[in-house]
């Protein structure tokens, strides 16, 4: 699994098409995808609006990262950095930011790759 971070509009998907080879087709849409997608495309954008859709829905996601690396340990993820900025005064939003750092957390120490885009410039921050 391949996990590609950064802020939002910061050129991450271009690069992740770019440096894999990948085509638009080739990914799942985390804010409009079906719940499976994640376990079944080859990459997916988007995908802490997934993640908020998961929690919107009450879906159960303490397991999402072990799924996600059992059925589709080949997955390239995409995903902006929430951490930053002011913490958000909603309750839901809060505990969206948490969980969807933690969970890229878990991602990224399971991850092969971890790459950080800033200005659509990719950095790898964590190789082997």
């Amino acid at each position: 699994m391949i996990l590609i971070t950064g802020g939002a509009f910061q050129g991450k998907k271009a690069y992740t098409k770019e440096t894999f080879s990948l085509e638009e087709d080739d990914f799942a849409d985390g804010g409009s995808c079906s719940w499976d997608a994640v376990y079944k495309s080859r990459g997916i954008f988007h995908f802490h609006e997934y993640i908020r859709r998961c929690l919107e829905a009450g879906r159960d996601i303490s397991t999402l990262t072990e799924e996600i690396l059992l059925q589709n340990p080949e997955i390239v993820i995409v995903v902006n950095e929430l951490g930053s900025g002011v913490v958000p005064v909603d309750a839901f939003d809060r505990e969206y930011r948490e969980t969807t750092g933690r969970i890229c957390c878990a991602l990224a120490k399971k991850a092969r790759e971890v790459h950080r885009v800033i200005c659509g410039i990719g950095t790898v921050i964590k190789h082997g």
